[in-house]
């Protein structure tokens, strides 16, 4: 690792990183560990101080002081600025010109300077860290500023969203910046052809999600038959300069928006790239095994594991079954089969539930991604556990996959050369993206003085109850004027109380993975006067809620939290919704006690007294308890 001060190296395709630069995985007994000691050790100067950003800062300011400001950015200014940074690196001194260039031509392009924070983060980037930016600060204009600088040093950049839509929005609101600077932008979605996704790689920058970009990466590495070694591409291109037709052009440069639910929360869920295949004789066998589940009784035959999402046949249940599988074809009476099958079929019976795991949408299982509340497109469970979904709700069974590649992310991103992040809940897991990926942290100095009002948390004996304070707060609130944003678990939740606010006179919109193809216009409204939103986790991340006229006068928008989420960084982007961009706004959550987070970690003898507390007119110990636990 570089010396602060110090260039740090630029990967680019080419004769020195080669024709599709990745970093190789780290096999068991290398001396990785010695590495990231190094890496450490060379980046504590940095760990020390923030004042070196700050003299950052103030030498970008001081250049845009020192040019004229009707003196328009020329084509030899950028052209000169290329070379430096292709020569030179990415050094303070090239970056807080190329910054101050890039500052004028946003206000030119966009109506927007950048802001010491965004300077700031942006430099925090280009250092190979995770930067943690309060939500409503800007980091769309941060990261632009980051990944234009990158793109004019000549590194292929690809910048990852939350989702399709931002991924869209954010390349088409900025392309008019990147054009300004002679660099061209591609976007990936899920409706992209692959001709397409080629074009869109070949630009200077990519805006695309994760998962995209993730199973592109799985076709290349198909479409190289074993040459994945750096050596042997090399070897190959040599051969044959055009080479397999790649989509990507190597893992050079990732800057991950929501850089927390990319690399913590969907780590370990393997990206699969799968062809059909003839699955008459497996959907025979998934009907057979949904039979012999449906005969199997809970807490004799069986047992379920909540968290783990298995269910365990006890010694009663394996004998059960096997004299219900002794008239059977052969394959029926292997044991190791039999079990597999069936403990496969009671956990599809049993704990995947619709309208909390998945929705069903013209006759079709859709994932819904517990992490973000969306559909999970494209996704499917494997092991035959979808078409088990698919056969227990009456839907016509998809065709049947054989996996030939995957990966994860906690696999994928550590191959990228130049690795960073950003998001507004990172301080929790700081540790994790340390030890997992060898990224450290830098909090990001607002712009202003955040200006919401947390009034609390409150503990209710049950789902009635959380409902009935929830209406009563919404309609608390709402006399007011002021919008109400409510956030649930599922998708059921959110339409129960959806329900239960229309019962008290209001109408409500809802956000949910049914409505997901609708999340822009709901979300533009839910700041207007008088607005009640009810959305489970797609309104907490990547989405910016527009005060109406009127409403920052009377105190902003209000959110009240009814998730139980065990990592807090979630919570807290749910309330990063409201007070954004230095307006006010207040937060509260209202939990139950009877929500699997509570009856997973808590005893059944402890839920019972403070439930019989909390119904007691002396409820100040047990909510005092309640607020304690949730905040552990």
């Amino acid at each position: 690792m570089p010396a602060p001060d110090s260039p740090l190296p630029v990967p680019v395709p080419g004769p020195v990183w080669g024709p599709y630069p990745e970093r190789a995985d780290v096999r068991p007994g290398s001396l990785e560990w010695l590495h990231k000691a190094v890496a450490r050790l060379a980046e504590w100067p940095r760990d020390r101080s923030s004042r070196r950003y700050g003299r950052f800062v103030a030498r970008v300011r001081a250049l845009e002081a020192s040019w004229r400001p009707t003196n328009p950015a020329q084509a030899d200014d950028l052209a000169k600025m290329r070379a430096s940074l292709v020569a030179r690196g990415l050094t303070d001194e090239n970056l807080a010109a190329c910054f101050a260039l890039i500052g004028r031509l946003m206000q030119a392009t966009l109506g927007q300077t950048p802001h010491d924070n965004q300077i700031f983060a942006a430099r925090v980037l280009l250092d190979r860290r995770l930067a943690e930016m309060a939500p409503g600060e800007g980091k769309t204009l941060a990261v632009a500023l980051a990944a234009a600088s990158a793109a004019l040093a000549g590194i292929p950049v690809h910048v990852m969203t939350a989702n399709d839509y931002l991924a869209r929005r954010d390349g088409e609101r900025l392309a008019p910046l990147f054009g300004a600077l002679g660099l061209r932008v591609g976007i990936v979605t899920q409706t992209s052809d692959l001709s397409a996704r080629r074009q869109a790689y070949a630009c200077d920058l990519t805006y695309c999600t994760a998962k995209e970009l993730g199973f592109d990466y799985l076709r290349d590495q198909a479409a190289s038959k074993g040459r994945r070694h750096h050596l042997h591409r090399r070897v190959a291109h040599l051969e044959a300069p055009s080479g397999p037709p790649t989509l990507l052009r190597g893992l050079c440069m990732a800057i991950i928006d929501e850089a927390d639910s990319t690399l913590l929360d969907e780590a370990r869920v393997p990206l699969i790239l799968a062809c059909s295949h003839d699955s008459s004789r497996q959907l025979e066998d998934i009907g057979q095994a949904l039979t012999l589940a449906g005969e199997l009784r809970e807490g004799q035959d069986f047992r379920l594991d909540h968290e783990g999402r298995q269910a365990r046949l006890t010694e009663t249940g394996k004998d059960r079954l096997e004299a219900s599988a002794a008239g059977l074809p052969a394959l029926w009476r292997n044991r190791s089969h039999r079990e597999n099958r069936v403990a496969l079929a009671l956990a599809a019976l049993h704990l995947f539930q619709r309208d909390r795991d998945y929705i069903l949408r013209q006759g079709r299982v859709e994932i819904v991604d517990p992490t973000t509340g969306r559909v999970a497109e494209g996704r499917a469970w494997s092991q035959g556990l979808h078409q088990l979904i698919e056969i227990k709700e009456g839907c016509a069974a998809s065709q049947g996959q054989h996996p030939f590649a995957q990966i994860t992310y906690q696999r994928l991103f550590p191959r990228y050369l130049w690795l960073c992040g950003i998001s507004g809940t990172l301080a929790e897991s700081s540790a994790e993206f340390r030890e997992i990926y060898g990224l450290p942290l830098t909090p990001i100095p607002p712009h202003r003085r955040g200006l919401r009002r947390e009034l609390g948390k409150r503990l209710l004996p049950h789902w009635a109850a959380l409902w009935d304070a929830a209406v009563a707060r919404t309609l608390e609130v709402h006399a007011s004027g002021r919008p109400v944003l409510i956030g649930t678990d599922s998708v059921a939740d959110s339409e129960v109380l959806a329900a239960a606010l229309r019962a008290a006179g209001l109408a409500p919109q809802v956000l949910n993975a049914r409505q997901d193809r609708d999340e822009a216009r709901i979300i533009s409204l839910a700041g207007l006067k008088g607005q009640v939103t009810v959305a489970t986790n797609m309104a907490g991340r990547g989405t910016h809620i527009p005060l109406g006229q009127g409403v920052e006068e009377l105190g902003g928008l209000h959110v009240i939290s009814c998730q139980h989420n065990l990592a807090r960084r979630i919570d807290r982007q749910l309330a990063g919704r409201c007070a954004r961009h230095g307006q006010p706004g207040s937060s509260e959550s209202l939990l139950c006690l009877e929500a699997p987070l509570y009856r997973h970690y808590l005893p059944g003898w402890l839920r019972q007294l403070l439930a019989k507390a909390l119904a007691s007119p002396f409820r100040a110990p047990a909510q005092a308890l309640g607020i304690a636990l949730t905040g552990c």
